[in-house]
């Protein structure tokens, strides 16, 4: 990624909430599957790969954090349990996906904003793929329960039952333990479709290029606006359109989901907030012939 130097460094509030990235863990995965069709001498300027081809990447959820209401977009891929208790997913699962044991944490980057899990009053999940919906649950006692004991969490029906029942490709990526017991537990909200101020201010719309049923989250207060781009544009690389993941299902479907957010946010000046960028939180892109480019990187 760009060098540090070339970020902006800022404070970033949208209504009532302040923004604030949540790094749960640093992690690999192969260069090649995340860029697909682009040419390695092209990607490998911008995101170096290790000696088994695995670029380095964040699962960077977000704190929206106001008074009386503490929101978490994404949570990770559940770093900080599957390093402690490693037969929630198998005990190679961290070896495989290079995880950082000395990297963030889910726990460790709400306590540096003064919260506990029990702080946290809903969850947005753009999708249950491991790397994002990992943190939701966690083991007490042996037993898998909700991460977020007081919280309300929301997914797509659609990818609930693309994950209840997933297609070859993706069986490597959803996980039961992640979901389940957000259902026995009843604090998981199944939504049908784009959703209009879900909660104050936050907007969710569906998008089925990546998989079946993912939501990307936007936040404004009609002055500021924030794109969760999940793995819709997940890294400051990935603005580019024909840029995209050799794990998306559907990539010209992806393509055209791209062009449709990244319009307005040239237009309107919005930021793009990353999941999966190690360097990078958000971007501002502008606009470049038939394509866009990244503008300016901030760090929050």
């Amino acid at each position: 990624m760009s060098t540090t130097s070339s970020f902006e460094k800022i404070n970033l509030k949208i209504g009532p909430y302040e923004v604030i990235p949540l790094p749960t863990g640093i992690f690999g995965l192969d260069g090649g599957a995340m860029f697909g069709t682009v040419p390695k001498v092209l990607w490998e300027k911008s995101n170096p790969p290790d000696a088994q081809n695995r670029i380095r990447m964040e699962a960077r959820a977000l704190l929206l954090k106001s008074p009386g209401c503490n929101i978490v977009i994404d949570t990770g891929n559940g770093s900080d349990f599957i390093l402690k208790y490693g037969e929630k997913l198998g005990s190679k699962f961290a070896e495989m996906y290079n995880i950082d044991p000395q990297g963030p944490s889910l726990q460790k980057s709400l306590s540096q904003s003064g919260l506990q899990f029990e702080d946290v009053h809903h969850v947005i999940l753009t999708h249950l793929h491991f790397d994002h919906a990992g943190g939701a649950t966690h083991e007490v006692n042996g037993k898998l329960v909700p991460t977020f004991p007081k919280a309300q969490y929301y997914v797509q029906k659609a990818n609930l039952e693309t994950a209840q029942h997933p297609n070859l490709r993706e069986r490597a990526s959803y996980y039961p333990a992640n979901f389940e017991p957000l259902l026995e537990s009843g604090k998981l909200k199944l939504l049908e479709g784009n959703k209009e101020n879900l909660l104050p201010g936050i907007s969710v719309y569906v998008s089925n290029g990546h998989t079946q049923g993912q939501q990307v989250v936007k936040i404004t207060d009609g002055q500021n606006t924030l794109l969760y781009c999940g793995d819709v544009i997940p890294t400051s690389s990935h603005v580019r359109l024909p840029w995209v993941m050799g794990y998306d299902l559907n990539p010209l479907v992806l393509m055209e989901e791209k062009q449709k957010f990244l319009g307005p946010a040239a237009d309107e000046k919005w930021y793009l907030y990353f999941e999966h960028d190690p360097d990078c939180d958000m971007a501002q892109v502008s606009r470049k012939g038939s394509d866009f480019m990244v503008e300016k990187r901030f760090q929050l």
